[in-house]
């Protein structure tokens, strides 16, 4: 990354969007911001509860977590995301919000390893019984300009390997 710029490592729940924006982090000299720490309590509280969120409780949220990208941004830093973005209108909330280079890593994978990967997760607010939710929820943005789209059948260094190749792109 030359210039200062800002990814968002996106995909639904247990694709694994914390661990490889840290390893994306860590490789670009990036700072990371994870976006689940951005919610406020009472998403976390839904969400914790089995109870999707809707379009409302997330717009500001998404907003939130548009000001933080930009702020590093705005300071010449770049930066590297974890949230979800399931919707091309949170992409593009987030595209609009952050005001300055933006990418997308999406993790794709299939439902079966996202379950297991959710199921031997310890502490974690999201529950197994909302995976379908974000599923049906999720517009694949493999089409979009500035989407990479990385499989998550394979080791965190390796899927943050091909996104950083993606990247360079």
């Amino acid at each position: 990354m030359n210039n200062a710029c800002a990814v968002v490592v996106m995909g639904v729940s247990g694709c694994g969007k914390t661990s490889v924006a840290e390893g994306l982090a860590a490789s670009l000299g990036a700072a990371f911001i994870e976006g689940d720490s951005l919610h406020p309590a009472v998403n976390v509280d839904k969400m914790s509860h089995g109870i999707a969120l809707t379009d409302e409780d997330r717009w500001p949220w998404l907003d939130t977590v548009g000001r933080a990208m930009a702020d590093v941004l705005a300071g010449n830093g770049s930066v590297v995301v974890s949230c979800s973005a399931l919707k091309k209108a949170y992409r593009d909330r987030l595209r609009s919000s952050a005001g300055g280079k933006l990418a997308f890593v999406f993790l794709k994978g299939s439902r079966e390893l996202l379950m297991s990967r959710m199921a031997a997760r310890e502490g974690h607010f999201m529950p197994v019984s909302l995976l379908d939710s974000q599923l049906a929820t999720l517009e694949d943005p493999s089409c979009e300009a500035g989407v990479v789209t990385v499989d998550i059948d394979a080791s965190i260094d390796a899927i943050v390997a091909s996104a950083l190749d993606g990247l360079s792109r």
